[in-house]
């Protein structure tokens, strides 16, 4: 309930108290308060969500019964709204929810960039309440002229996630990211040519030879291959993803859960891939590492873990060492497809994570299916192999052309029936057609006739 009080005049006056000569009337008789003349006349006092007792103060009566009717229209449907509330800060709502969430290290990083980059430069010093949809709007404009949709959307998302919980918090009552128009993402798919990659398997130095082959034979993710121990089973040619190497932004690497439930799987390998190890094995022997092993998180144990593939000195490998082995191969590939006359190249925007795009480019290929796809890359949900990879599937047309071909087609297989039979009788009493060169077209000048044109 919320109701309206007259902070001037007292609403229960003592017998015999001195009239206020200002305010009373016949109707109305009235005896000053205190605070008679001082500050806002009209005050609505009532109880939040919480049982908290809360007061208002206007200047008119109209304004204040205002307020009480939807300050009790709001309790009664739920959508009671702080307005106190309401002033905090973007910045303090923002650590408090960067703080309090559930995040995979590295992810714990960027979202910590994000805001401190991003997001407190513009709405940091903001009351979260102030802050309209036109106001995000220009900052993701603003965004758009620096930077790439991809990442516009990564900051946008964190925004929209820190004001979402300020909706359910009851700090505000919408969330002014709804109905924000992003720059369209038009990323696209670099997939090298298979000429590229045995070119990067080639070059690639011989400690990390068999890591190349295995990214373009597995799908597996950077940090999955960085990590794989024992998980290679030779004799049944497949490799068992169950942990991945996580090198955080501050502190020592280890090791860690995988991304997904999904993807803890085994991935059947090709025989060249399964060679590859071996070669490696024997050339590089595993030592052991000291590492914390975090794939239990309420129990981490620091142990000995042998890496399949470590850096030149024998450590694990780091993302910043990678990415400068990663730039020789493929200017050393480059060189080497130019030496042979290749019109082919590695392309510049290529990285170790494309080769899983390449894996899953070739098994699209071959027609395996989304949920096939799903499985070996490790994807939580077939949708995002079908909305990554849309592209690559064949069409409509070309499943509903080779369906009808597969039955029509000359070269289809026979169907036993009567018809079919009568049809071959009558195929096998034609002369044969003879081939004609690929450089002629035959068009026809007399019924069941036709003239050579040369193309």
């Amino acid at each position: 309930m919320a109701e309206v009080y007259d902070r001037w005049h007292l609403s229960r006056p003592l017998e015999g108290a001195e009239l206020c000569r200002e305010h009373s009337s016949r109707t109305r008789r009235l005896v000053p308060s205190a605070d008679h003349g001082t500050g806002k006349r009209w005050q609505v006092r009532y109880r939040d969500a919480n049982g908290e007792q809360r007061k208002e103060n206007f200047e008119r009566k109209a304004d204040a019964d205002a307020r009480a009717a939807k300050v009790k229209a709001d309790l009664d449907s739920g959508q009671y709204v702080d307005r106190a509330a309401g002033r905090q800060t973007l910045r303090t709502l923002g650590e408090a929810w960067r703080t309090s969430a559930i995040h995979r290290e590295r992810t714990e990083g960027r979202v910590e960039r994000t805001l401190r980059l991003h997001l407190y430069p513009t709405f940091g010093n903001r009351a979260v309440a102030s802050i309209k949809r036109s106001d995000v709007q220009a900052w993701v404009k603003g965004q758009a002229s620096r930077y790439e949709a991809s990442t516009v959307g990564s900051h946008f998302e964190v925004l929209n996630t820190v004001l979402r919980m300020a909706v359910l918090d009851g700090v505000i009552r919408v969330n002014p990211c709804e109905g924000v128009t992003l720059p369209e993402i038009r990323s696209k798919l670099i997939i090298p040519h298979p000429d590229s990659v045995k070119a990067l398997i080639d070059v690639a130095p011989a400690r990390y030879r068999a890591l190349v082959r295995l990214a373009a034979s597995s799908g597996l993710r950077q940090g999955e291959l960085f990590g794989l121990e024992d998980g290679v089973d030779i004799e049944r040619a497949a490799v068992e993803v169950s942990q991945q190497l996580v090198t955080p932004d501050k502190g020592p690497q280890y090791i860690g859960l995988l991304k997904t439930p999904e993807s803890y799987r085994e991935v059947p390998l090709a025989p060249s891939a399964v060679a590859g190890i071996v070669e490696h094995r024997r050339d590089f022997p595993t030592a052991g590492i000291q590492l914390e092993d975090r794939a239990d998180p309420l129990k981490p144990v620091a142990r000995t873990v042998r890496l399949l593939f470590t850096d030149d000195k024998g450590r694990p490998i780091r993302r910043s060492t990678w990415t400068r082995i990663w730039q020789r191969m493929r200017m050393d590939a480059n060189r080497a497809l130019q030496a042979a006359g290749s019109l082919v190249r590695v392309p510049e925007k290529l990285t170790l994570h494309g080769l899983r795009d390449f894996y899953a480019s070739a098994l699209i290929k071959a027609r395996e299916n989304v949920k096939t796809v799903q499985v070996r890359l490790g994807h939580s949900k077939p949708s995002i192999t079908l909305d990554k990879y849309t592209g690559l599937w064949p069409t409509a047309e070309d499943t509903t052309a080779s369906a009808i071909e597969s039955i029509l087609g000359v070269a289809a297989a026979p169907v036993e029936d009567a018809t079919a039979e009568a049809i071959r009788r009558i195929l096998r009493g034609l002369p044969p057609v003879p081939l004609l060169q690929p450089s002629a077209l035959v068009v026809p000048s007399q019924p069941g006739t036709g003239s050579r044109v040369a193309a």
